[in-house]
């Protein structure tokens, strides 16, 4: 049995619960706290949310055709644990699939009669459509996807070729050294967790009123605390009967069937929608998107004194940001044995092309059907929630009894996946194991700390999310979720720049005198060591190219 670690595993779920105590007593002051707090955050550093969110996706073009990007994670010799159609649907699954069943029939109606105020932008008229559209794909393709690929690929580098240490301050350290290990990276990794598991909070509370909702359509049981205890019970149970069979089996499971629901409701939409229409509107949307997408990335509101990018694209990143430097460790983990290219391609950039057919698709139905019903999806909207739309929707196609079934199940499968990979996540980080541990190597093994560790980590959570959503309301865990932002960022721009640090050292390394030189650890104490590759001078003078220096 390993040791567990006690700063990273007692710190947040502390914390959390700390906070879940004082919502109950006194819920309407907390949240006044933790929403000034959260609009502090948000107005001072929205800016550099801004700017990093340009950078990320910059950094992936740049890093897929430099001369990393020909790097196999784990050497040449490493074999892939997963095909790449696994790889593909477990990443989908596990990042930001959950978010696409919720609010691709909701967002863009929110924003078809919201626009920003500051862009004299119309209320439902063609403008506000393709700005409706162009919306969201900024908010759910490259950016976000971006978010996640930069600490997972310096995870997958560091550990994998460099034999640094599982940990946030494991794929830190090639950049800051030192600085990330012993307590500080201890602590680096409780405030990332802090983050995630707020996040997952909030995520889960969401599915829990969506799952619900959907239920109600057929059996009429409503949503009370009883009922949302039955949904979380459900899904912290199959998350444990997933952690028994082992991450291979479980997740890659999971992941497989979802995403072959997905597309199954895909083709549903694509067959008996109104294609058309979406097809058209996307488009043009698309374009908008492409050809605005530093003035959309850049657009702060703050000129036109506008909180529209506060309470929408900033949101948006900095609930990405939480998930993403412990989220980066799992899929950092699946990745070994394909290359750079290969590893931004399938989880930055397919994932990103799915997602913008799925929003096209899905986007263009609510607004279709809100324009030829006069606004009925809008007035659906006000009077039932952002849960109910999507029901509406299906209500207006062929055979919605059994398309709103399957979207339930795929809901359903949608939350455990995310919840059982980020569990695997968040216990590997409360583990303390070697450097060359072979539990990390096989990931068909799951130890009895790690099981168990998974159950109290799953099992905390579930409750946190029922006890908010029935009792204390899911804005404070939302707004709770947000805080967690600023460290979040921090910790992804140092990625970023540790990344941009390992390009520059292969690229010198990619000369053609030392072009075939490898990654390769000191084998006592994990370090990187000085290659014994030369160059030459002329005249038959040779030098020394120190590829890593300790």
């Amino acid at each position: 049995m390993h040791k567990i670690r006690k700063i990273p595993t007692i710190l947040p779920f502390g914390v959390l619960f700390l906070g879940i105590i004082a919502n109950l007593v006194d819920e309407e002051g907390t949240q006044a706290v933790i929403l000034n707090m959260n609009n502090w955050v948000i107005d001072e550093f929205g800016w550099l949310l801004s700017i990093s969110s340009v950078l990320f996706v910059l950094t992936c073009v740049v890093a897929y055709f430099s001369a990393i990007g020909h790097v196999r994670i784990g050497g040449e010799g490493a074999k892939p644990l997963l095909s790449k159609f696994n790889w593909f649907s477990i990443t989908l699954c596990t990042t930001v699939a959950v978010g696409l069943l919720f609010w691709s029939t909701a967002e863009p109606i929110y924003h078809l009669y919201g626009p920003p105020e500051s862009l004299g932008i119309e209320a439902n008229s063609d403008a506000a459509r393709r700005f409706s559209f162009s919306t969201l794909y900024l908010h759910w393709s490259f950016t976000p996807y971006a978010i996640y690929c930069i600490p997972a690929l310096t995870f997958a580098l560091a550990f994998y070729n460099l034999k640094k240490e599982k940990s946030i301050g494991g794929f830190l350290s090639p950049l800051f050294g030192r600085f990330t290990q012993g307590i500080w990276g201890q602590l680096i990794d409780a405030i990332a967790l802090f983050a995630l598991i707020t996040g997952m909070a909030s995520g889960l509370g969401q599915g829990l009123l969506t799952l619900a909702g959907g239920l109600n359509k057929f059996v009429g049981i409503g949503n009370s605390p009883v009922v949302l205890a039955a949904i979380a019970a459900l899904i912290v149970a199959t998350v444990v009967v997933s952690a028994v069979s082992g991450l291979l089996k479980g997740i890659r499971i999971l992941s497989d069937l979802n995403l072959k629901f997905f597309i199954g409701l895909l083709v549903f939409v694509l067959v008996f929608g109104p294609t058309g229409y979406s097809a058209s509107a996307g488009v043009d949307g698309f374009g908008d998107y492409t050809s605005n997408f530093f003035n959309k990335s850049f657009f702060t509101g703050e000129l036109g004194h506008d909180d529209w990018p506060k309470w929408w694209t900033n949101f948006y990143w900095a609930q990405w940001l939480t998930w993403a430097p412990v989220t980066a460790l799992f899929l950092g983990h699946i990745s070994r044995g394909y290359t750079v290219r290969e590893f931004i391609l399938t989880v930055m950039v397919f994932p990103s092309l799915f997602s913008i057919l799925w929003m096209t698709l899905f986007g263009g139905m609510s607004m279709y059907f809100d324009e030829v019903s006069g606004g009925a999806v809008k007035q659906t909207l006000d009077e039932n929630g952002v849960e109910s739309i999507i029901y509406y929707i299906f209500e207006q196609l062929p055979l919605s009894g059994i398309i709103t079934f399957v979207f339930i199940i795929i809901s359903f499968v949608s939350f455990v996946t995310a919840a059982d990979s980020s569990t695997e996540a968040i216990a590997s980080v409360c583990i303390e194991v070697g450097k060359d541990e072979k539990e990390y190597e096989n990931m068909e093994s799951t130890s009895k700390t790690s099981f168990w560790l998974k159950i109290m980590i799953v099992s905390s959570i579930g409750f946190v999310s029922w006890s908010m959503t029935s009792f204390a309301g899911i804005n404070g865990v939302k707004i709770l979720a947000n805080l967690g932002m600023l460290p979040s960022l921090l910790i992804v721009l140092g990625a970023m720049f540790t990344l941009w640090s390992l390009m520059a050292k292969y690229t010198r390394e990619s000369r053609p005198a030392t072009r075939n030189l490898m990654l390769v650890p000191d084998d006592t104490d994990g370090q990187a060591v000085n290659l014994p590759a030369y160059e030459s001078l002329g005249d038959g003078i040779t030098q020394p190219i120190m590829a890593y220096d300790r």
